[in-house]
């Protein structure tokens, strides 16, 4: 990522900062241009680019009335209906592309060992990735704003592992998730290691359909373990794979959006993003 485009997702992130914060409100162009320090032409022009709709738009998704409303509609029958939702365009259900592999009984106990692992960096929408994965399939994808450290969270997850810079087409597959044609994807598998319970909650994630949302208890109902809201939690906060697996989509059962581990503004960001999406593939 460039100085340029560092900046204004800076910009953009502040922005979006700002509307979570003041969505009460309802801010106008002119306040949220402000606290970003450019004209409201600049910023409207800047934000559009960057997330395909206005700010105005952008805001009505971010706030807490529109996550109860989603979920209020859909709390019933939200894993009933997964499957059969978004069969076409940008709505379409992760799990019709995307396939858990979870690692062998060996590779979990010896992290990694034996392991060659491919990584690599790119730009997303929502920030720089690491992007990692073994012959079999994506085993890591994180934010990353300090590569260093991002590199060194993946080492610490695979200890014996072999690590080669390299950027192959499973990567490539896998990135094309940011895109906003999904229509030509190609089946991406992920190479995880979890447990057995993080596995099913992470499979559990995947049937949640871009643009809408859930709560734990809801998780832990659809893996079956209606009393485990706390364990659920555990397992979406390490998850591995940012964006692909939407922990994301995982809110407060009040409506608030709640933290992420990759940081909170970057969460909103990706749920009004996918919001704006599904409601452009609804309007075509």
């Amino acid at each position: 990522m460039n100085t340029q485009e560092e900046t204004n997702f800076g910009r953009i992130e502040a922005a979006i900062n700002y509307i979570s914060r003041n969505f009460k409100t309802q801010p106008g162009l002119d306040e949220i241009a402000e606290s970003v320090h450019l004209s409201p032409f600049h910023f409207q022009r800047l934000f559009t680019e960057w997330a395909g709709v206005s700010p105005k738009k952008f805001l009505q998704y971010l706030t807490v009335e529109h996550a109860k409303s989603i979920l209020r509609d859909k709390q019933s029958s939200l894993f009933d209906t997964a499957f059969d939702s978004g069969l076409s365009g940008t709505g379409r259900l992760h799990d019709l592309f995307v396939h858990i592999e979870g690692m062998t009984p060996g590779e979990f106990k010896t992290g990694g060992n034996s392991l060659l692992i491919n990584y690599s960096f790119a730009e997303t929408p929502f920030g720089q990735v690491l992007v990692a994965s073994t012959s079999i399939g994506i085993c890591y994808m994180a934010f990353a704003g300090d590569t260093a450290k991002a590199f060194h969270q993946l080492e610490s997850r695979f200890p014996n592992a072999i690590f080669k810079q390299l950027t192959d087409t499973i990567q490539q597959n896998a990135l094309h998730i940011f895109g906003q044609d999904w229509t030509h994807l190609k089946q991406v598998k992920l190479h995880l290691k979890g447990t057995p319970f993080q596995l099913k909650v992470w499979e559990t994630l995947l049937k949640i359909p871009s643009g809408q949302l859930t709560t734990y208890g809801q998780i832990a109902a659809g893996v079956g373990a209606p009393g485990s809201s706390r364990a659920v939690g555990t397992a979406v906060g390490i998850n591995p794979v940012a964006f692909l697996i939407p922990c994301h989509r995982v809110i407060q059962s009040s409506g608030a959006f709640g933290q992420y581990h990759w940081g909170a503004d970057r969460k909103i960001a990706m749920i009004g993003w996918e919001s704006a999406l599904a409601e452009r593939e609804n309007q075509n």
